[in-house]
């Protein structure tokens, strides 16, 4: 997300693996229930709405640093062809949040992901390229910018997860095609629906910097937003909504999601 492009400049070199010195990863499944373990494992549901995730107890654990890698390895090995549009959204952001999830792995501890910087002027891990998919070196950033938004659907956006306090929820299981829009939709009203995305104020709106960063993919102007945002509004702020309420600004928690 723009999050990632908005700081992720002259990143090129690789971020290290998570694992031990000398420790080779094992072989793994690109099969989502070896994700969906560790997911389970390792990501709690906040009481305040936000999914974290126990970096320092994941941190702690070789066989689940090694899974990880693994599961991140086999899903390059397969590669993205010949799959169906929907599969092909889960794919990409699997392998996205499993990268990200990595990446933050390797450098932690930290208080942000901002924080961590592949070459000594770079902020943020989003341009370095880590992957190799198809025969293609690939960033974070490419994975995103130039693989799964020009697809066109703003609610890629839910499935994505910058290991930030205001990005929408890193999932509790593993993204599937077949499921993807059923998933995809709780996402989205999980996010509006929380202060993060949107927070009221008497009479104009807080809205997440996602709206402000990626305004295109959500609609042209204001309007276009706010009918996005109803779309997926419970009954609380819908009735906030109908009152056509004035964006009054942007705001992005970049705090590590980890738990407390």
């Amino acid at each position: 997300m723009h999050r990632r492009r908005l700081i992720g400049l002259g990143l090129s070199a690789g971020v290290a693996s998570a694992l031990p010195a000398g420790a080779a990863a094992p072989s793994g499944s690109a099969d989502p229930q070896a994700f969906d373990r560790l997911l389970a494992r390792h990501v709690r549901a906040g009481r305040d709405g936000v999914n974290r995730v126990d970096y320092r107890t994941w941190r702690a654990s070789a066989a689940d640093l090694a899974g990880l890698a693994a599961y991140v390895e086999a899903l390059q090995a397969v590669g993205s062809k010949g799959r169906s549009r929907p599969e092909q959204i889960a794919y990409w952001s699997n392998l996205y949040n499993a990268e990200t999830l990595r990446v933050v792995l390797d450098a932690y501890p930290v208080k942000s992901i901002l924080a961590i910087r592949p070459t000594l002027i770079s902020f943020g891990p989003w341009k370095a390229k880590t992957l190799r998919v198809d025969g293609r070196r690939l960033s974070l950033h490419e994975v995103e910018h130039e693989i799964l938004r020009p697809m066109g659907d703003p609610m890629i956006h839910y499935a994505l997860n910058c290991a930030s306090i205001s990005c929408p929820n890193l999932p509790l299981r593993a993204w599937r095609g077949a499921t993807l829009a059923a998933d995809l939709d709780q996402a989205a009203r999980a996010y509006v629906n929380h202060p993060r995305a949107v927070k009221v104020t008497a009479t104009r709106l807080i809205l997440s910097s996602i709206y402000k960063w990626y305004r295109e993919d959500f609609g042209a102007d204001d309007a276009a937003v706010l009918s996005h945002l109803d779309r997926y509004a419970a009954p609380p702020l819908r009735g906030v909504l109908a009152r056509r309420p004035t964006i009054a600004g942007y705001a992005y928690d970049w705090d590590l999601n980890a738990v407390v």
